[in-house]
This record gives structure tokens, C-alpha cells and sequence, in this order.
């Protein structure tokens, strides 16, 4: 995570003593993410391969959370993790590396990590995945813990809240104890929710009645029904973004703004994105409509750059940005994490922005009408930044220091 453009808080002059302490919940599977870059093509049966790169990192749901953290936004994910190395250093690269709050987490005892492993070549990746489903957790165990502990989220040997494993201290589960996610998230701004045809969360709803927007995300619809109607959660939603062809199968037409547009009458807020043409947004209240183009970037590895777009789009929605602002903004951040590889990895932050706007405006023959539609980083980002470009990703785990 960068840190050296600190204290920047797109919320800032929004916060106020009564608002949630969190800004944005989501849930979801965490996977150990290991990437192959620098391929120059797909691997070949009956050989071996050597990839010229190579980085290791949380993923999954992790993609996402790490993407809202590293923008400034207070972020709290729940999620199994597994009782294996592999779970503790993603315990440990999202809780210490990144901030992100897990009291809503825990550790699976016997169970091991999700793993993915992603190979990136052509501008496009191929992943090999392999994990079996978390079982819920029992009604009286803890949150926010290691395997073994007693409390929410520390480190092994402390006392205190957040504990890891063999600690003691306050914060032990106990059958009186509150109610916990599922049955009660958090009180936040925002939270995303992973839609899916035939299935609800009631989490979901209880999150919009408690005051949280939330934002769908969906995926391919294995069923091939395409119907919104399947989607049950799609009722609490503030913003749904689908790609362009989920967009157009949903809807039952052949244009992606077509489709933006038959979105909108179903939830506030239709976001659609377009990939290297970029992203179309229609607010449903309004009828006010905003498109804007891609950057065009080389790309090292696409890993997460969906996740990227979301965590951008919802930092300029919660900042209460106009709506080009905030397809500007996703857009941009979704470019710079193709830059680098890794889901998690490479998730921009500030200094990449600042450093990314600093540079692009001494570069020879830009459009200047494409320079304004950023102008409005100007009032978020220091005058000055670290040079471009910024490398920020830890190659892999296993590191001593």
C-alpha cells in the first residue's frame, strides 16, 4: 500500500460525529491469488513454461476490499479464511498491510485457503482455481479471529480486543454475546453485494434498511436465463454495474447504452462498462446520462480491474461526485491497476493518482479537453507527487524481516 501521499479522505468534508465508522462492508470467498506475468503466450500441453514475473497476493473478495482501503475509504470485510499459512498472511496482508477491519472475519479450523493461480499473456489471463465452500460458522463462535482465539482481530500472545491465536482477553464469544454478521452487518455508507441468480441475502436488506447504498455486482448467469427478476437482492440496490454483454443479455437488447437505459428503470442507478470503450452511467432519478472513454494503457495483467472500477465508483458516489466524475474516476483507477500485477497488488492509491495526474499533464500533445474531464482531481491531490511510475507490489510471500 503507498503511503507516502497520506491523509487523503475523499469523505472528509462530508463526516460528521454521528455517521457510521464504517464506510463500505462487503463479503465474499478470500483466495490466495498466486500471478504469472510475462508470458508470451498460453502455456502448451506437455511443456513447461517460465513466466518472466511473478507475485503473490489476497484475492477473491480481497481485490475489492484492498481497492476501497488504499482510496481512503474505511472498509470492513467479512470473510472465511483458512487455518493454514496461506490464511494467515492474508489475514495478516489485509488487517496489518492494508487496514482493512476482519471483526467481522474469522478462521475456518481444519479448513485450507482458496488458491488461484493466473496466468496473464496477450492482454488477457487464464486462471486455474481450486477450493471447496467455507462451512458457516458455529452460532456461538467469535469473529474477527485466528483459529484458536478468543476476541476480535489480534495478534498471537496479546491481550486485549482483536486477539489472535492463543490470546485471551476481552472480546471472548460467549452465548449472550450480540448478534453478528450474517444475521447483523455493520452500520455503513455503503456495501457491496455480489448478486446471483436465485439467491438472496438477507444481509442485503438489512443493509438498505439500516441506511447503507448498495451496489450490485453481478457475474455470468450459468443458468443462461439472463432474468432480472432471478436477481431478488437487485430490489435493495442503489447502483447495479454489469458489463456491457451482462448488460445487454439482462435487458434483451443489442446496445450497452440501450441497455443502460432499460437498467435504470429498475434501479437508481445503471452503470454500464464498455472495457477499452470505456463506461456508460444513467441515473434513473434524473435521467441524467454520462459516458466516458477508457485510457489507453498497457496492460500487464487485467486481474481485478472490475474490482478496481466498483471501489472507484463507489468512492466518487459516497464523495457525492457529479456522475461523469465518477466514471472518470473508476475508469482511471481500473487503468492504473492493469499496470501492474495482481488483483490486490495492484490496486492504486493516491500517490499513484497524484503521481499519474502530475505526469499526464507535461506530456507533449495531450488533448486538452481530455486533461479537463480530470481537472477535478486539482482539489483532492497535493501540488507536488513522487515521480511516475510507482512500484508498489510485494513479489511474493515467504519474506523475512
Amino acid at each position: 500500500m503507498s503511503t507516502d501521499t497520506p491523509g487523503i479522505d475523499p469523505l472528509e468534508a462530508l463526516r460528521a460525529p454521528r455517521d457510521p465508522a464504517c464506510d463500505v462492508f462487503l463479503t465474499g470467498p478470500v483466495f490466495l491469488d498466486i500471478i504469472f506475468t510475462g508470458l508470451d503466450s498460453a502455456p502448451v500441453r506437455g511443456t513447461e513454461s517460465w513466466a518472466r514475473g511473478m507475485g503473490s497476493s489476497p484475492g477473491g473478495v480481497a481485490n475489492m476490499a484492498t481497492a476501497l482501503a488504499r482510496l481512503g475509504l474505511h472498509t470492513s470485510l467479512a470473510a472465511a479464511f483458512g487455518d493454514d499459512h496461506y490464511g494467515e498472511y492474508c489475514w495478516d496482508a489485509l488487517e496489518q498491510g492494508e487496514g482493512i477491519d476482519l471483526s467481522m472475519s474469522h478462521t475456518v479450523p481444519g479448513w485450507h485457503s482458496p488458491v488461484t493461480v493466473s496466468m496473464a499473456y496477450e492482454g488477457e489471463r487464464t486462471m486455474v482455481s481450486h477450493g471447496h465452500e467455507a462451512p458457516a460458522p458455529a452460532p456461538d463462535a467469535g469473529t474477527g479471529s485466528r483459529a484458536g482465539a478468543a476476541g476480535t482481530g489480534s495478534r498471537a500472545g496479546a491481550t486485549g480486543t482483536g486477539s489472535r491465536a492463543g490470546a485471551t482477553g476481552t472480546g471472548t464469544s460467549t452465548a449472550a454475546a450480540a448478534p453478528v454478521f450474517p444475521q447483523c452487518p455493520p452500520r455503513a455508507r455503503a456495501a457491496i453485494a455480489s448478486l446471483a441468480p436465485g439467491r438472496s441475502e438477507p444481509w442485503v436488506a438489512t443493509a438498505a434498511r439500516d441506511g447503507a447504498l448498495v451496489f450490485g455486482d453481478v457475474g455470468w448467469d450459468e443458468t443462461g436465463r439472463w432474468d432480472l427478476d432471478a436477481l431478488p437482492d437487485l430490489a435493495h440496490c442503489e447502483a447495479f454495474l454489469p458489463n456491457a454483454e451482462e448488460a445487454m443479455r439482462y435487458t434483451r437488447t443489442d446496445c450497452p447504452r440501450a441497455a443502460a437505459h432499460a437498467l435504470a428503470e429498475r434501479v437508481p442507478l445503471a452503470v454500464v462498462t464498455l472495457g477499452a470503450e470505456g463506461a456508460y452511467a444513467v441515473d434513473g432519478r434524473t435521467g441524467t446520462a454520462a459516458a466516458v472513454p477508457a485510457i489507453e494503457v498497457e496492460a500487464l495483467d487485467p486481474t481485478g480491474a472490475g474490482d478496481v472500477f466498483v471501489a472507484g465508483f463507489v468512492t466518487g458516489t459516497l464523495a457525492d461526485w457529479p456522475l461523469a466524475d465518477r466514471l472518470a474516476f473508476a475508469g482511471l483507477t481500473a487503468a492504473l491497476s492493469v499496470q501492474e500485477f495482481g488483483g490486490s497488488l495492484s490496486a492504486p492509491g493516491w500517490a499513484e493518482i497524484a503521481a499519474w495526474w502530475q505526469l499526464i499533464r507535461t506530456c507533449d500533445r495531450q488533448d486538452p479537453a481530455a486533461l479537463e474531464r480530470y481537472a477535478f482531481l486539482d482539489d483532492l491531490l497535493p501540488a507536488t507527487a513522487r515521480a511516475w511510475p510507482l512500484r508498489r507490489a510485494v513479489p511474493t510471500i515467504g519474506f523475512r524481516q
